[in-house]
Formats: structure tokens, C-alpha cells, sequence
């Protein structure tokens, strides 16, 4: 198993303090092999949880200038067309995939083009899938520019659990449809904000796979 780069510090962290924590268990009570054990077995199932989650699986994008791809896995939670206030102030269709935690986190570019806007906002840690976590929650905004003109922004949000955001984009950068923006730590939201002639291909509950399904079409 592939692991992302964002996993090297909790990973490393975790191991530390499994190991200690098995170790003052084994010096504090020397004689109970049954505790040791449990402890032990513990032990092993959360590191494979923590793993697991830092996968990094291997994706493959057929690009396509008419196509959205899924910015991450997870389920569709919001199709609807909404007023967006940031950046474009007007209406947009909007696409909202929420992650869990056993989702795989790593962000892809639903379209090739320019950075043409990217801020970062601090903010709450209201659930993922709360109606105000999208303008109140912890959250980055990017917006890329087709080669066509088209403006496409996709909006990285922080969950109860999720407490990082990782990017790796900005302002002017050139990006490749399909490959890696960002990574967020812990369940967490991508909305994407998408022109209103856009062809939706994704319904409520659907389950995308991250740069591979294609979400909608640009007209």
C-alpha cells in the first residue's frame, strides 16, 4: 500500500506513542499478559485505521476539456443551483461531495487551466454536512480557467474532524486535469460551483471515485 505524503507525521507520531504506551502498560503491570495483549491487538487495529487512511491509491484521468472530474471520493450530498458570493456573485450550479473518514482524502483538479483565484479563510468546525459549513467552516477557494474561458471553483472544506487543510496551488499556476491540489485530514467537504449550462452526470448519494468520475460537462 502506497502511502500520501500528508500521513508521514501522524503516522510516525502514532507509532511513537503506541510504542510507549505498550511499554508503560508492560512496566507498570509486568504480570498480565491478558491486558498486554488486548493493548497489543488495540494497538494494530488503530494504526491500521490511521494507514489506511493516508492511502494513496492509483488514479486514472482521461482528460477531457468538456469534462468535470470528481475532486475527491466520497458521496454527493448537494445538487442545486445557488447564489455564490465569493467569487463569481452570481448563480452557479453547485456539486457537494462529503468524505468520511474511510474515504481516501487526496484532492484531484476537476479541469486543466489557470489558477486564476485561490484564498484561504479560518473559520468553525461545524459537520461537514451542515448548509452553513461551506461559508462559515475553515475552508480554501479555488477557481481554475479553462483554456475556453470557463471558470470552474471547487472549495475545500474542514469538518468537526477535519483540522488541516492542504494545498498545493496558487494564484497563476498552471494545473493538469486529474492530478493532485490538496489533501484534508480527517472527513471533510468539496463543494464544486460549476457554470448553469453545465450537463450534471452525478445524482444525490452517488458515489464518485476521485479523478476518474466524470461529474458534469461543460457545455
Amino acid at each position: 500500500m502506497t502511502l500520501h505524503k500528508e500521513g508521514t507525521g501522524t503516522i510516525s507520531l502514532t507509532i511513537i506513542a503506541l510504542v510507549i504506551l505498550n511499554g508503560l502498560v508492560r512496566y507498570f503491570v509486568p504480570d498480565n499478559t491478558l491486558v498486554h495483549n488486548v493493548l497489543i491487538g488495540v494497538s494494530i487495529v488503530f494504526l491500521f485505521i490511521i494507514l489506511q487512511f493516508f492511502r494513496k491509491p492509483t488514479r486514472t484521468t482521461t482528460v477531457n476539456s468538456k469534462h468535470v472530474i470528481a475532486p475527491a471520493d466520497g458521496k454527493v450530498v448537494v445538487i442545486e443551483e445557488v447564489v455564490e458570493t465569493e467569487y463569481f456573485k452570481e448563480p452557479r450550479r453547485q456539486v457537494s461531495i462529503f468524505m468520511s473518514p474511510i474515504n481516501v482524502h487526496i484532492n484531484f483538479n476537476p479541469i486543466s487551466g489557470i489558477v486564476s483565484y485561490f484564498k484561504y479563510h479560518a473559520g468553525k468546525y461545524l459537520v461537514a454536512w451542515h448548509p452553513k459549513s461551506s461559508t462559515d467552516n475553515e475552508r480554501t477557494t479555488i477557481v481554475v480557467k479553462h483554456a475556453n474561458g470557463t471558470e470552474v471553483l471547487f472549495r475545500q472544506i474542514a469538518g468537526a474532524l477535519a483540522r488541516r487543510l492542504c494545498w498545493y496551488v496558487k494564484e497563476g499556476q498552471k494545473v493538469e486535469q486529474g492530478t493532485e491540489f490538496g489533501f484534508i485530514k480527517f472527513g471533510s467537504r468539496i463543494d464544486i460551483f460549476l457554470p448553469l449550462d453545465a450537463k450534471i452526470l452525478v445524482n444525490i448519494d452517488d458515489r464518485p471515485v476521485g479523478g476518474e468520475t466524470v461529474i458534469a460537462e461543460l457545455a
